[in-house]
């Protein structure tokens, strides 16, 4: 007598399994049972909202730096010493002439390495999904780009530091020096945090730039490039604001 085929051949095993054919998991996973190690899509979507928190926090940080620096100066332009001939505060404010073609040509150069960054970003994003699946036969295999524009973005910034050392070097040579005033004080303080703060979203791209030598995994290329390049945003508009600040200074 025939056998009929059981029909409970596709029921759940205890423990969540299934007898079925199960399909391989995106971003080159294996399972895991969601270890959160980057593994699978969920794994990435955790592993990368925790980096963008933690983003969160440093932006913070550094906006409240700034705006510290920013009362100060507000503060200390509208001080002055005290005449005793008078008996009152006379302004010792003296303005600092900006190099202001160098500034701006900084400003074009970082707008642009801001577009390119985007660009890094999205390309890494489209690689996380569709270059695991190039190992599928008969998938032809994509063009890698977002190291490229990772990379361009990097020069970019290395020539945005050098326009910086210009413009502080054409201060130098007209007479303003760190300690020369409090005007110079405040323009050497805030340019040079900002920079700071911009060679470390450098060596961030200079890491992700290096992920394929390093041997990391094209999940990992995606959560580096995503966090720097909304980190590399940020500098870009702060650095707007100090020169909304370094105008007013003058």
């Amino acid at each position: 007598m025939a056998v009929m085929p059981s029909r409970s051949s596709n029921k759940p095993l205890p423990g969540g399994g299934n007898r079925g054919t199960v399909p391989p998991e995106p971003f080159g996973g294996g399972g895991g049972g969601g270890r959160g190690d980057g593994d699978g899509l969920h794994g990435f979507r955790q592993q990368l909202q925790r980096y963008r928190l933690g983003l969160l926090f440093t932006i913070g940080s550094i906006i409240m730096l700034f705006i510290s620096f920013t009362t100060l100066f507000l503060a200390r332009r509208g001080a002055g010493k005290y005449a005793p001939l008078s008996g009152l505060f006379k302004s010792d404010w003296v303005p600092v002439h900006l190099p202001v073609k160098i500034l701006l040509i900084n400003t074009a150069v970082l707008v642009v390495s801001s577009i390119l960054v985007e660009v890094a970003r999205r390309a890494a994003r489209t690689e996380s999904v569709l270059v695991p699946a190039s190992s599928v036969p008969g998938v032809r295999p994509i063009r890698q780009t977002s190291l490229i524009w990772a990379a361009a973005t990097t020069v970019l910034g290395f020539g945005f530091l050098f326009g910086q050392y210009c413009a502080w070097e054409q201060l130098h040579l007209s007479g303003a020096f760190l300690a020369s005033g409090p005007a110079s004080t405040f323009f050497f303080l805030l340019t040079g945090t900002h920079a700071v703060h911009l060679a470390a979203g450098l060596v961030a791209l200079l890491y992700a730039c290096l992920a394929k030598g390093l041997r990391l995994s094209i999940e990992r290329r995606c959560i580096a490039l995503d966090v720097t390049a909304w980190y590399w945003h940020f500098m870009a508009v702060m650095w707007i604001y100090v020169l909304a600040v370094l105008q007013l200074m003058n």
